[in-house]
Order: structure tokens, then sequence, then C-alpha cells
């Protein structure tokens, strides 16, 4: 992949440079040392993947990386000194377009750091591919059965933290709602993901433990690069096949349980995200006669996912995060059953 560093420390953007020259199938096109040139660049000559730094001059790593997003889209991995203390940051640029995050190599600590940039790099790789051949997963042997009175699934993936956020703002779930959150994530800020969205949001948000009940009143996020199931005795677990599939966790695989076995009533929310990850699982809950929404274009940080479920008629209705939130507060007085 042809890469571009936005860093303006010297030292931050060699061990960058050297980690990407240190490989054959990379290489750096350039390095800006502002928020500023790296939108320029990135506009000049677009790279298949920026690694952005959050703090810089002129333009932070957040606004560099909305305005890319805006006017010149490509894959953006927010690279930068230790992460999970700068967790507001990091979930605004993920709001804003950025697909992942990790810690500079030179703070995180030689080859370790080096390996884990790499194996986010190579990801990243397989899901822009993935999406540009609009790749479909294999199933996944799963259970499934019923836990709750009505189960609100959701998968996001670039820009999805602030879209969830604001729907569960704007939302009170009635009581008996489950609420799972499949949202592409590194599993290292799973964490911080469910601290985050419960502060933003006031809702209760606990991170999914392998083998963790179906719980009402609260969202559970889904904490691993594992693919998230429920089997039939209402239990969460984690499974690593298919492990070809770029996007980990995949939405389809959850999607696809709830379709197959979910005899309850279900609603399926596919938001904002690079690729096709959902589609055909919201396609699956469509036909399995469950609530279908996907998010429309103009609110979306990247119109993939969305797009795709529109694409194969998944979603029964396509709407803004605004018309999602006030169609679940229509829903709230209704009996759920």
């Amino acid at each position: 992949m042809k890469i571009g560093i936005a860093n303006d420390v010297s030292m931050a953007a060699e061990a960058l440079r050297r980690v990407i020259a240190g490989t054959s199938e990379h290489q750096v096109i350039w390095i800006a040392r502002t928020g500023i040139e790296a939108v320029r660049m990135c506009a000049d000559q677009r790279p298949d993947l920026i690694l952005m730094d959050l703090n810089m001059p002129e333009l932070d790593g957040v606004e560099a990386t909305r305005q890319i997003m805006e006017r010149s889209p490509c894959a953006i991995l927010i690279v930068t000194g230790a992460p999970q203390d700068n967790v507001s940051q990091v979930f605004r640029a993920l709001g804003a377009g950025a697909l992942d995050v990790t810690a500079t190599p030179i703070l995180a600590g030689a080859i370790a750091g080096d390996s884990a940039l790499l194996a986010k790099i190579k990801t990243i790789g397989k899901l822009v591919k993935a999406s540009r051949n609009e790749t479909r997963p294999a199933r996944a042997e799963v259970e499934g059965g019923p836990g709750v009175r009505h189960l609100l699934a959701i998968g996001a993936s670039t820009g999805g933290p602030v879209a969830v956020a604001h729907i569960l703002s704007n939302w009170i779930p009635p009581a008996g709602t489950a609420i799972v959150v499949v949202q592409h994530i590194d599993e290292n800020f799973g964490g911080h993901f469910a601290k985050w969205l419960g502060e933003h949001t006031g809702v209760p948000v606990k991170v999914i433990e392998d083998g963790d009940t179906l719980s009402a009143n609260c969202v559970q996020i889904a904490r691993t690069n594992d693919h998230l199931t429920l089997n039939a005795r209402h239990r969460l677990h984690y499974a690593a096949e298919p492990r070809d599939y770029p996007y980990r966790p995949s939405v389809d695989v959850f999607f696809d349980c709830v379709a197959r076995h979910w005899d309850g009533d279900a609603t399926g929310i596919l938001l904002t995200g690079m690729g096709r990850d959902g589609a055909q699982g919201l396609l699956a809950m469509r036909q399995a006669g469950k609530t279908t929404i996907a998010q429309d274009q103009a609110s979306s940080a990247v119109y993939g996912m969305p797009r795709a479920a529109a694409d194969i008629g998944a979603a029964q209705q396509i709407l803004s995060l605004e018309q999602i939130a006030r169609t679940l507060r229509q829903r709230t007085g209704m009996k759920l059953a």
C-alpha cells in the first residue's frame, strides 16, 4: 500500500517511516508535519492509508481527518502516543472517519510496537481490498436463542462510536430491551469505548466477557477481535472463525445469529462504516421478519456498509441518525413481545 504519514515529531515520523521501509509490500509516499499539510498532500497525492497523529500544529488530527474524509477520502489509522490517555480525542477522530487507533511504535516499545502497527496496517489492507472486491464471510456455526423481550443489534465501523452515542443519548430503552453493539475497534480499546459511551449517553454500558448472559436494560459491547455469537442458552461467546475475514468482530456473524435463531422481537441497525460488513446479515434479519434500518448517506462518516445494505434491499428503512433515534423513541411506548 501507498502510505502517508502525518506527524510533527521528527523522531516519531522517522520511526514510522522505518517500520514501513522494512516491509516489501508498503511504501511511504509523503510525510506531513502539520494537519494542514496532511490535507493538502492527500488531495495532491492520495495514499491508500494515512498514519495520523492526534496532536499537531495548525490543525489537529481530528480536524485533519474530518477534512480529508470530506475532500479526499481514504483509510486513516490514528497512530499517537499513549492513546489511552486521549480517549476523547480518539473517539472524536473515529467519529470523523478514522478506522482504528494504535500507539506510536517509538513510544510503544521497539519490536512489540512495530509488530502492532504492521498488524493494524495488514488488517486495514485486507479491509480496503475486501471493500473493493465486495467479499462476503463464511457463516459461523453458532447456536442462538431468545433471551429478553426485545433485542436491538447495532453494527458499526468507521464513524460508529459517535453515531452510536448519538442514537443512545436521544433514546431511553424501554424495560426488557437488550442492546448489543458490534463496533469495529481494536480489542485494547473496547473497555475505553464502553466507558466513553456510558459517559456520553447516561445508559449503563459494559463490555462482553465470553459466556456472559444477554442482559436487558443495558448496552453490551463486543470487546475482542474475535466474532461475537449468541448461543441457545442466551449466552454471548467469541468465535475465531472465519479467521480470514478482515472485519473483526464481524457484524454479519452476529446479525446472522439473530436471523437464524432469535424467535422474539428484534431490530437490526447498520451504521456508518467502510466496506460491506453487516449488509448480508441485515438482509438475513429482514428475511427472518425482523425490523431492519440502515443509516443514510448524508449522516454517515463513510457510506460503505449502509450503502451495501441498501443496494441489496436489506434495510426496510434508510434513515438519518436523528430519524433512527426518533423511530426508536416511537417504539418506546409500544409493547415489546
